[in-house]
């Protein structure tokens, strides 16, 4: 597994840490961590998705904040790298929001994305 002190890095906002312990203990999966992952698809190229996981891959690369684990694969990470997961509130909804400086566009829901 390798370390995530090493670059490119993925922020984890204490916003989105605070909801993924609340989503994991309401899904009765509060030792599990949650994974990012991208792949291709969506209406601008590449999409991101979410999900609990309990199993660590060889190439994972894990990042923690306030006890919260966030697991993203190397070819992911690779197109997200200095990104920055926030979980936002607002009059259109509550949804995790992923802030890519690789992404060149994204779509108008922000779930998918394009990198010249």
């Amino acid at each position: 597994m390798a370390e995530a002190s090493k670059e490119p890095r993925i922020i984890v906002t204490a916003g989105a840490a605070r909801r993924i312990a609340e989503l994991a203990k309401e899904e009765g999966a509060a030792s599990a961590f949650l994974r990012i992952a991208v792949s291709g698809g969506g209406c601008s190229g590449f999409q991101y998705g979410f999900s609990f996981d309990k199993e660590r891959l060889c190439d994972d690369v894990v990042f923690e904040r306030d006890g919260v684990a966030v697991v993203v694969d190397e070819t992911s990470l690779g197109l997200l790298g200095g990104a920055e997961l926030d979980f936002v509130e607002d009059l259109m909804g509550a949804s995790f929001r992923i802030n890519n400086p690789n992404a060149t566009s994204s779509c108008g829901c922000g779930h998918s994305f394009s990198i010249l």
